[in-house]
């Protein structure tokens, strides 16, 4: 199982948890709900920016200029 899947799969059933309790009123695990769909979607943008500056850093040392006088 790819982690797409499995991270698709972890907050479908976080957000079904999420939708009974606010219908049954249940305020208390609700706010525990939001606070791990939170902390997900913090690690996954933590992670893309890591990926994308290290990506940024890799070609940014590959660029070459040409410094011939002129």
């Amino acid at each position: 199982m790819n982690l797409c899947s499995y991270l698709k799969a972890f907050l479908g059933v976080h957000l079904t948890r999420l939708r009974t309790a606010l219908s049954e009123q249940d305020r208390g695990a609700s706010a525990v709900e939001l606070a791990v769909i939170t902390a997900v979607i913090l690690a996954i943008a933590f992670a893309l920016l890591a990926i994308i500056k290290t990506f940024v850093t890799n070609e940014s040392n590959n660029i070459t200029t040409n410094n011939n006088g002129g």
